[in-house]
């Protein structure tokens, strides 16, 4: 089965603007004496990641660390197995922790993700999503700060591949399946 590109769903400018507003949210939470420790998810949340962090203010004092979770494969559906393949470099017992992530729909991945973090005793866990297909949710998980409501349709773009394909496209688009 091959894929193609369909519409644009989201435009970088729109994606620009509401990734300042989610920054301005979470700036606004965490207030001026907090600090932040950012779990981005790879691949897929590295671009997201890198913007809404730019977009923070220079007085908080943020860490970046990473993640490499994955439930996708080539697929374009979750297996619903999740792998950890990188995991973090730093403690964050007693930090406030936002996870940032590309996308959540079934909401298994993050679910044990979080489930994984909380284990290790952060202050606060809260989670950033760029996209949310909640109407695919199988399991709840609780979303803080999301870029856009999408419905249940694979997109790529903006860090969101396709078999590794198409996460360079500046805005976000359906994926086809011919």
């Amino acid at each position: 089965m091959g894929y193609k590109l369909g519409e644009v769903i989201l435009s970088r400018d729109t994606i620009a603007r509401r990734v300042k507003e989610l920054a301005s949210d979470i700036a606004n939470d965490a207030g001026k004496d907090k600090s932040l420790v950012i779990v981005g998810i790879l691949t897929g949340a590295a671009f997201f990641l890198t913007d809404l962090v730019r977009e923070l203010p220079e007085e908080l004092d943020v860490r970046v660390d990473f993640m490499s979770v994955a439930s996708y494969g080539d697929d374009t559906k979750s297996s619903g197995v999740v792998r950890i393949f990188h995991d973090l470099k730093s403690s964050i017992e007693g930090k406030n922790v936002i996870v940032v992530e590309d996308i959540v729909d079934s909401g298994l991945t993050l679910s044990h993700l979080l489930e994984l973090l909380k284990s290790r005793d952060p202050t606060s866990l809260k989670v950033c999503v760029l996209l949310d297909k909640y109407e695919r949710r199988k399991t709840e998980v609780k979303v803080d700060y999301c870029g856009f409501r999408i419905p249940d349709k694979f997109v790529v773009g903006y860090g969101l591949d396709c078999a590794g394909m198409w996460r360079h496209l500046k805005d976000i688009k359906y994926v086809i399946e011919e």
